[in-house]
């Protein structure tokens, strides 16, 4: 059943949120859906989408729908982006009410199991008579999963990373590590170049702050830094998929890291009452469930001086550990439905 889609999101900073906005916008327009993206800045998706929006996908201004004629059957905020009053208004003037719902911040936290899926009315206000529901995204049955296209692992299994990195100019030495670094600025940045001079290592740099910060560091003999242009999503699936250890920042790249089923670091978004470090503990905890002592202490250790929560570890968690954790993990997400699919059955249409 072919829907309409309106697809709401604010570019707070850092490109995460119009990073899920564009993924989910066009994973359900590969299942057959319409989709109507309304955002209030899409310069981002110069580099992150460059050959435009595909067949069913269309950008539309932000501001832009306080005078849309039509809503959607299905109207999404993303991340409580509360959605403009007149369009509200025009959802509760249609002959049959929209289906509204808000897409919530990925957590690993046990509210969120408790929270998928709950509605709340609306009393007052343009949306008077109209039920919000809560859809969120995590890492158990109980939650909304999380995005993933379908042919994606297939996708991987296919993928050449030698032939990759020629194309992109990147000419790894032999025996040297490939690590991807996407980060927020981050003061234990020299601790952990020293932790990596363990091994020769060829640290590929994203840009933005980690770019400019890494150039001023005099960085140990053993490791060399290259920086990387801005890559599409597709592209910075690539990246994961060829380097041998990422770090990676807030929720999109953190979940495609999962996918690509190798070792990585999180840096998770900070914020000024310090509730990222629960939210970074209650991942650890379900992550490292099953994981050895040995290296459940190491990434835990790790991870938290890489989110300014403790002091730098003496060492990085074993490579290959590490490794076969990230594989089991992977097929444990895989084995649940994808957020796309899960979405499109809480809204009542299969498959």
């Amino acid at each position: 059943m072919r829907l309409q889609w309106d697809l709401f999101c604010r570019v707070v900073d850092n490109y995460g949120d119009i990073g899920v906005s564009w993924r989910l916008a066009r994973d359900l327009a590969a299942r057959g859906q319409t989709v109507r993206l309304w955002l209030d800045d899409a310069c981002a998706l110069a580099w992150m989408a460059p050959d435009g929006a595909p067949q069913g996908i269309e950008v539309l201004a932000w501001d832009d729908a306080d005078h849309a004629a039509a809503v959607g059957d299905i109207v999404i905020e993303t991340f409580g982006c509360e959605l403009p009053p007149a369009f509200v208004a025009r959802m509760a003037a249609r002959p049959m009410a929209p289906q509204w719902i808000n897409l919530e911040y990925l957590s690993a936290e046990p509210y969120v199991e408790r929270s998928h899926g709950l509605a709340s009315p609306q009393f007052s206000g343009p949306g008077a008579g109209l039920a919000k529901r809560f859809f969120y995204p995590g890492f158990t049955p109980r939650t909304g999963g999380l995005l993933r296209e379908p042919e994606l692992l297939q996708r991987q299994q296919r993928f050449d990373a030698p032939s990759w990195l020629a194309a992109q100019g990147i000419a790894p030495q032999p025996g040297e590590r490939l690590v991807s670094l996407f980060a927020y600025p981050n003061p234990a940045l020299p601790a952990l170049l020293q932790s990596l001079a363990d091994t020769p290592t060829l640290l590929l740099v994203c840009p933005g702050a980690a770019q400019t910060q890494i150039a001023g560091l005099a960085l140990p003999p053993t490791l060399r830094w290259r920086a990387l242009p801005y890559l599409s999503q597709p592209e910075f699936d690539h990246l994961l998929w060829a380097c041998d250890l990422n770090f990676v920042r807030g929720e999109d790249s953190f979940v495609r890291a999962q996918w690509a089923a190798k070792p990585f670091v999180w840096q998770i978004y900070p914020q000024q009452d310090g509730a990222h470090g629960q939210k970074l503990e209650a991942f650890m905890d379900l992550w490292l469930a099953d994981a050895t002592a040995e290296l459940a202490a190491a990434s835990r250790s790790l991870w938290r001086a890489w989110n300014a929560l403790t002091v730098w570890p003496a060492c990085l968690p074993p490579a290959e550990a590490a490794q076969r954790h990230a594989q089991r993990w992977r097929s444990h997400l895989a084995a649940q439905a994808d957020l796309s699919a899960q979405l499109l059955r809480f809204i009542g249409v299969s498959g």
